[in-house]
């Protein structure tokens, strides 16, 4: 008798091939058998009329401090995510010698727009080393199956302490240091290096975050580390510093995969092109059998935010004295007219690689605080400011300290054209995913990157098949970072399993939620045509609310293909 069979679903195995209607058995969290009638079971799902495929694999979250108190890991299992990939961009948590946890989780909140009393609340320190780091993931039990990236931020820190962010070069014996940790992190389990070059990436206090300033030469002796031990990934936050040419090199010095991931390759309507040229030099570096690729995102890059902590306009250099500025005092600074005018000469020269290039129509009213305001939501800048009959800029700034610079605005800044974002999707070069989910969580919540897919990417718009998508939501990014058996549902292999309806799968608005440790506040997004989320055989979410479980089923992923 079986563990648990899901009977009478159209089943998807993530690798492009036709479905068939078949019963999916499952045993010990395997799966054990695909077939028109599976025997009888201990438990039973009448899956008639629904699609079964593998669960969706996130190579890009930032949910290294969260599941130290939450191990649902929440929202994405809800979202049909069952292997997440923390650590990105090179900011986590470990190592992180003690006297160090402050240092650390203040350039965390600022980079990866998190609260910061929830990190201060809410991080449970057993841990200093990355070994102890993923032993304490093994106790806690996340609903997820994890992978960590060592992160060069972490280690840059971990070594240097707050000089991380200042010092430019290290000494050679921090470098030697830097290197040594990172062989011990690889040999314990980590899936890779993870780093950032990107102008968007401010720590705390306006200062840099410690890779960014960091030279091409460390990054190479970083990355060598992975082609000595001959494993892992590197992923970097490129900016515009970190090119093509730079991210080839290092994949054909150490024969490891390398990833791509800046805002220069989305589509903007500025310079509609340029995204392009990232994704076509790429395939270039893999037809010469270097493999470099880009990390894609499937949705409209939108952020909420607010100016009293106006997150996605501090790469502007007239914002370096906000960043400088407590929040009772930039009432002042958004009044002068001196300020406004040094921001509209980053605005006719906007530097590259930044969020905001200056196109007001993307920057919209979100939610407003007073009444005779309501009428303005969803307006861009570019509509207020024709109503009011000034400047978007002014009518922007005017707005929000009319409001105690309360009011949220939503700006939608690349990926939101769908003829020019459908080319990247579909690029040999690139790998769906960057949901960043974790990170950023009082302005956006892309955790749900893979449902918004199968709804708008096939369903909606048909610009991939049921097969296709599924396979570009489950195996490619398995196969990409080497993870073994993840993404696919075949006999024999981890039940990782996605139950929807697929006329009415997709995701719902960002919506508020006050449940983050110390009382804060974060944008979620519920999943909607959803049947029910297994990992590794085990029920984690039934399509609406998270299974109760003492420890979860999700695995800490230590051993990845070379």
């Amino acid at each position: 008798m079986h563990d648990l069979v899901i009977r009478g679903a159209e089943v998807h195995d993530g690798l492009g091939n036709p479905p068939c209607i078949a019963d999916v058995a499952i045993d010990q969290g395997r799966i054990t058998a695909i077939s028109p009638q599976a025997g009888p079971a201990r438990e039973n799902v009448n899956a008639s009329g629904l699609t079964l495929m593998p669960g969706i694999v996130d190579l890009h979250t930032h949910f290294d401090a969260q599941v130290t108190w939450d191990r649902t890991l929440s929202p994405s299992p809800a979202l049909g995510v069952t292997t997440a990939v923390l650590g990105n961009c090179g900011f986590g948590i470990a190592p992180c010698p003690a006297p160090l946890r402050e240092t650390m989780i203040k350039n965390l909140s600022v980079v990866e727009g998190m609260d910061l009393q929830a990190l201060r609340t809410g991080i449970q320190w057993e841990f200093e080393s990355f070994t102890e780091y993923l032993q304490q993931l093994r106790r806690i039990g996340p609903y997820l199956n994890t992978a960590v990236f060592a992160g060069h931020s972490v280690l840059r820190t971990a070594v240097m302490g707050e000089a991380g962010s200042t010092q430019v070069e290290p000494t050679d014996d921090q470098l030697a240091t830097m290197c040594q940790l990172l062989r011990e992190s690889m040999a314990d389990g980590a899936i890779g290096l993870a780093s950032s070059f990107s102008p968007n990436h401010s720590g705390y206090g306006g200062r840099p975050m410690p890779s960014t300033i960091a030279t091409e030469r460390e990054i190479k002796a970083l990355t060598a580390v992975l082609g000595e031990v001959n494993k892992g990934v590197f992923m970097m936050a490129t900016g515009p510093r970190g090119t093509p040419d730079m991210m080839e090199s290092i994949a054909q010095a150490n024969g490891r995969p390398a990833y791509i991931s800046t805002v220069l390759t989305m589509y903007n309507e500025a310079n509609p092109s340029l995204g392009m040229t990232y994704y076509e030099r790429c395939a270039q570096a893999l037809d010469r059998g270097h493999e470099v690729y880009v990390l894609t995102s499937c949705q409209p890059l939108s952020f909420d935010f607010t100016l009293s902590d106006p997150y996605v306009l501090l790469s502007h250099s007239a914002f370096e004295v906000v960043k400088q500025t407590p929040a009772e005092a930039l009432a002042a600074i958004y009044a002068d007219p001196a300020f406004r005018q040094a921001f509209r000469e980053n605005l006719r020269q906007p530097r590259s690689g930044i969020l905001f290039l200056g196109n007001w129509n993307n920057i919209e009213v979100g939610a407003t605080t007073l009444p005779e305001h309501q009428a303005l939501e969803g307006l861009s800048m570019v509509a207020l400011g024709q109503r009011w009959g000034k400047d978007p800029l002014d009518a922007f700034f005017d707005l929000a300290l009319a409001e105690n610079l309360k009011t949220h605005f939503v700006g939608k800044f690349f990926q939101n054209v769908d003829e020019g974002v459908a080319p990247l999707l579909k690029h040999r070069a690139g790998v769906v995913t960057l949901s960043d989910a974790g990170a950023h969580l009082s302005y956006m919540c892309d955790a749900g990157f893979g449902l918004h897919f199968l709804a708008h990417w096939v369903r909606e718009t048909g610009h991939f098949s049921m097969a296709e998508g599924i396979r570009k939501l489950t195996s490619e990014p398995a196969q990409r970072f080497r993870i073994p058996e993840r993404g696919r549902l075949v006999v024999g292999a981890p039940a990782d399993l996605l139950l929807f309806d697929p006329a009415t799968v997709g995701i719902s608005k960002p919506l508020p939620r006050q449940d983050l440790p110390g009382g804060g506040t974060r944008m979620i997004r519920e999943s909607r045509g959803v049947h029910g989320v297994w990992v590794n055989g085990v029920l984690v979410h039934d399509g609406q609310e998270y299974v109760a479980l003492d420890h979860g089923p999700g695995q800490v992923l230590d051993h990845f293909d070379t």
